[in-house]
Formats: C-alpha cells, sequence, structure tokens
C-alpha cells in the first residue's frame, strides 16, 4: 500500500464528513468561547492515541501473538461494519451513538470520533505488514488527521452551505468506498493465511 492510499483509507476512516452533525450536536451545550478550544483539544487527544498505535502497535501485536492476517482479516469486518454504518447510519445519534449532555472530554470525538477502533486496526496493520515504512505511515496518518481536522474545524460553514442531505450523500458515497476497501483487506488476510497455514495431516 502506498503512502496516499494509507492516508486516503485513514481519512475514509475518520469519517469527517459524517461527523460533522454529530460534533456540532456535541458542541451545542458547550459556550461559543469554548467551542474551538474543545474542538482543538479533542483533535490532539485523537492524533496523539493515533500516534501512540502507530508507534507502539508492534510491540502490542507481539505481546498478542497476533499473526499478520489475523489483523488483516480482524480490520477487515471491522472495516466493513463501519462502512455498513455510515452506508445505513442508525436513525438516531449517527454511527457513535447518542450524543449526551455538557462538555466532551475524549469521549466521544476524540474516541471514537476521530480515533475510532477501526483507524486504530488500521494503523496496526500498516505497521505489521510493513514496519521498515513508518515514517510513510506517520505522513499518511498525519495527513489523514490534518483534512480531517480542517474540515471539522469548518463544521459550521460547511453545514449551513451543504446541508444535511448533501452531507448524508457524500457519508454514504465515502462508506460504500470504505466497504470495498474492507473487503480486499479482509480478501488479503484469507490469501496471506491460504499461502502460509501448515498443510493438514
Amino acid at each position: 500500500m502506498s503512502t496516499l492510499s494509507a492516508g486516503i483509507l485513514l481519512f475514509l476512516i475518520m469519517d469527517p464528513i459524517g461527523n460533522i452533525p454529530v460534533f456540532l450536536s456535541l458542541l451545542k451545550g458547550v459556550s461559543p468561547e469554548r467551542r474551538r478550544y474543545v474542538l482543538l483539544r479533542e483533535l490532539l487527544i485523537a492524533l496523539a492515541v493515533l500516534f501512540a498505535f502507530l508507534f507502539g502497535g508492534q510491540y502490542i501485536l507481539k505481546l498478542l501473538q497476533l499473526r499478520q492476517e489475523s489483523i488483516s482479516i480482524a480490520g477487515g469486518i471491522i472495516l466493513f461494519l463501519i462502512g455498513v454504518k455510515m452506508v445505513f447510519p442508525p436513525k438516531e445519534g449517527g454511527i457513535f451513538g447518542g450524543t449526551g449532555q455538557g462538555e466532551p472530554f475524549i469521549v466521544p470525538m476524540a474516541i471514537p470520533g476521530v480515533a475510532g477502533p477501526s483507524a486504530m486496526a488500521a494503523l496496526l496493520l500498516l505497521t505489521n505488514t510493513q514496519p521498515g515504512r513508518m515514517m510513510q505511515w506517520a505522513v499518511a496518518l498525519f495527513a489523514a488527521w490534518g483534512a480531517t481536522a480542517a474540515i471539522l474545524w469548518s463544521a459550521t460553514f460547511l453545514y449551513k452551505v451543504l446541508g444535511d442531505s448533501v452531507l448524508t450523500a457524500l457519508e454514504r458515497l465515502m462508506g460504500m468506498i470504505l466497504v470495498a476497501l474492507s473487503v480486499q483487506m479482509f480478501l488479503d488476510g484469507i490469501a496471506t493465511y491460504l499461502r502460509v497455514a501448515p498443510p493438514a495431516g
């Protein structure tokens, strides 16, 4: 996977378009002068968590004694479920459930809003399959996070300009792309397993 492909994958997983209505709802109960501060804080927390998984992912896998193909298959399944929810979102609360009350802290904006389990699984997969390209994965992660942050920073403007129907259509398109990527990841994991699995008997 190229750096550009990894960046696009991570951007789709973070789903900033689909998060616009959710984030606006979460920030509705926050005083206007603190909204930018809260959003920046949550975005930075999410970035820190994702970088921790990027650089610590190999050690987590070694500790758990998980094989590369297991992560690929599990990551494909997780991405598939997230993609399906993007295409067919729940009626209430977006793909991450209810929004809650008060000023959000870490949950649900940073985790799982931006740094969700699917993004973490994708980073584990990248670092496990090609550990020698950590700098490229770091660039891909930062670029995806930067694009996500820019969209969420402009959430109010984008929501007014595009409207709910256009945002929903864009999210479903991103979900369809993510479903296709998840199927490819799943099939790659199965193919790798069949190649390396010991013969029966």
